[in-house]
């Protein structure tokens, strides 16, 4: 029965490989990551899964970066769409979901999966478009245990990239882009951040090499990005603590209250950075809470900041957010992503560079 059971599931599969073509885009909060595993199986893994993927991060109230939602085998086929899918189960434990790991994966896969304990199947657009589907095996329970946690950062770091990937796509939209102000920026600074419509330009400090863009000021629910960038700098300032210095005196003086009685400060709490790559540029990550120095708003930030070889400049690109009545795991993830999009000149193709600065013009 049961692998009659398995069999129907692998025709849904492939009724849906053939009509790739034309694949709707997965669905779904991106914060959800469904694992497919039997019930006992998936106790026996908890653990491991939820230090892997559901880390916390501080808004300052605790968030969790992915939440992890289990189903059976018999739940796929509702579930298929999903956007992110992890299939779990020991390779040899003939549970249910280990014999259509069987189906799903081929011999040569089960082989490499047999010889080397830290082989990961990934399946990008297995069921729909931009969905990343995981398949999570070893031979024993014990030796899928030691794969998560020896290969913990990359598994989280490839459901990060595509949920990024999916939320850049969601936020840009040519028709709603300040084509206008970026091709001034470009123009008189030589550099490229996408500007949705409703982000303001709210500071163009050109003696401070500062840019401040601001949505939704004086609500309930801003979000602040700016750029900052050093001239004839040294790939020196690429350390913690000076980037904590520069971020800090900037937003002294920079972001201040209306009455100019406080000012932004890199809140003692939950300050980590690590060292990444940002288009292939050596960075360091920089992610906490800001806070005022007297007190009474605070909110998360992240932070990129590299060292330019072609102009011999330190760029630090910032965002932040004050949503005190809302969750805000979502809302720094979009600047995060918004960061991302910063390009140089050099790197910008050129008729997108043609279309900006005529539109700076015009």
């Amino acid at each position: 029965m049961k692998r009659v059971f398995i069999l129907i599931i692998i025709v849904f599969m492939g009724i849906a490989l053939s009509s790739c073509n034309r694949m709707n885009p997965a669905r779904g909060p991106e914060d959800e990551i469904y694992v497919i595993a039997d019930s006992l199986e998936f106790e026996a893994l908890h653990p491991v899964l939820d230090s892997t993927f559901q880390k916390i991060i501080n808004t300052p109230l605790p968030e969790k970066l992915f939440i992890l939602k289990r189903i059976s085998v018999n739940q796929i086929e509702q579930n298929k769409f999903r956007k992110n899918i992890i299939i779990a189960a020991p390779l040899n434990s003939h549970s249910l979901t280990s014999d259509f790991i069987h189906t799903v994966v081929d011999s040569n896969a089960i082989n490499k999966i047999n010889i080397d304990n830290n082989a990961v199947i990934k399946k990008y657009n297995l069921w729909a478009k931009d969905q990343l589907v995981m398949v999570l095996t070893a031979p024993t329970m014990d030796d899928l245990k030691l794969k998560i946690s020896s290969n913990a950062d990359d598994l989280l770091y490839s459901y990060q990239k595509i949920s990024d990937k999916r939320l850049y796509s969601s936020l840009y939209n040519s028709v709603y882009e300040q084509k206008d102000v970026e091709g001034i920026l470009l123009k008189e600074y030589g550099w490229l951040i996408y500007i949705q419509a409703d982000f303001k330009l709210a500071k163009n400090d050109s003696l401070n090499n500062f840019v401040w863009l601001r949505r939704s000021p004086g609500s309930d629910m801003e979000r602040w990005i700016f750029v900052h960038w050093i001239d004839n700098a040294s790939p020196a300032y690429l350390n913690a603590d000076s980037i904590r210095v520069i971020r800090n005196r900037i937003t002294k003086s920079e972001y201040q209250t209306s009455d100019d009685s406080g000012y932004v400060v890199i809140a003692d709490d939950y300050y980590t950075s690590s060292e990444v790559n940002f288009g292939g540029k050596y960075a360091i990550f920089t992610q906490g809470l800001w806070d005022l120095n007297i007190k009474g708003m605070g909110g998360p930030f992240v932070n990129y900041t590299f060292y330019d070889e072609n102009t011999k400049r330190v760029y630090m690109l910032d965002g932040s957010v004050f949503a005190p009545k809302y969750y805000k795991r979502n809302l720094i993830q979009q600047m995060d992503v918004t960061l991302q999009s910063f390009m140089t000149s050099k790197e910008i193709p050129p008729d997108k560079k043609e279309d900006l600065l005529n539109a700076a013009n015009n």
